[in-house]
């Protein structure tokens, strides 16, 4: 995607990090040019960590743990504006394309419900500004603290117009696709149906699937391990054509070296747009 476009920012939301270990270089929360390209940017963020730092930006001592509490008992909101501070943060940013890698099928779900959740979120911290507001304000008070709590309550809602735009634009076909990887196993292939039916149902476009580790032995091979592992991956790919005969499907290898560092990624890149030829 560097080679072709002016600039890419690749996000990592998984909360097991790997984009520091395939580059060999040490990524954060803020972008930071990937060693060898000059268009390339990563970062690495943790989405539980956007709600803990609001909370304890406000002085109020005492009155933190109660927020604390009424914020993380909404389930999914840590993650949800931890995804909002991102997409702020993204907005602001001037990259061509930018690149979510998500973490498995489970933590990528709940990933994209996160709009959903930010709304429920927001009614209900809405009705506990109205409700405990006053209330909070008085025991700050009485703590000698200053308790502004209405500056994180409009934080919150602030917040709710960039989930909503950013939702918009995940579900503009234009603008967002979802790329799939799967490999060749009954799980995987399952999984993968899992998700391609929760993005179709949340009109977010997706058309593309890879297809990794898939081994190709020789015909004269002696491995009968390789074998019979091959004549799995292709019965479920067989069902992997069947089942999405519309989508771009693209075959990977599986590889005898690990893929890391700069030169071996790029190599690897060039499997995406120039099909595989297994050996004869």
């Amino acid at each position: 995607m560097a080679s072709v476009r002016k600039s890419v920012l690749l996000i990592s939301t998984d909360p097991a990090h790997n984009l520091s270990d395939a580059f060999g270089q040490k990524f954060s929360k803020d972008p930071t040019l990937v060693q060898g390209f000059s268009n390339l940017y990563c970062m690495e963020i943790d989405p539980t960590s956007s709600i803990q730092e609001m909370i304890e930006s406000q002085e109020s001592g005492a009155m933190n743990s109660i927020m604390q509490d009424l914020a993380f008992a909404i389930p999914g909101v840590d993650e949800a504006m931890g995804f909002a501070e991102v997409m702020k943060l993204v907005k602001s940013m001037e990259y061509s394309v930018i690149i979510f890698d998500t973490a498995p099928t489970g933590h990528t779900l709940r990933f994209l419900s996160f709009p959903t959740v930010l709304e429920k979120a927001l009614a209900k911290v809405s009705q506990l500004s109205g409700r405990f507001g006053p209330m909070m304000q008085q025991m700050s008070g009485l703590m000698g603290v200053s308790g502004n709590h209405e500056d994180m309550f409009a934080k919150l809602e602030s917040m709710r117009a960039v989930i909503n735009e950013v939702n918009t634009q995940f579900q503009d076909p234009e603008k967002t696709t979802f790329v799939c990887v799967c490999i060749s196993e009954f799980l995987s292939l399952y999984e993968t149906e899992r998700l391609v039916q929760e993005l179709t149902a949340g009109n977010i476009d997706t058309h593309n699937i890879v297809v990794n580790q898939l081994l190709f032995p020789p015909k004269d091979s002696n491995c009968d391990q390789c074998k019979v592992r091959n004549r799995m991956q292709q019965k479920y790919l067989e069902q992997i054509f069947d089942l999405y005969e519309d989508f771009h499907i693209t075959l990977l290898p599986l590889l005898t070296n690990e893929v890391r560092g700069v030169e071996k990624l790029k190599t690897f890149s060039r499997l995406l747009v120039e099909p595989f030829q297994p050996p004869k």
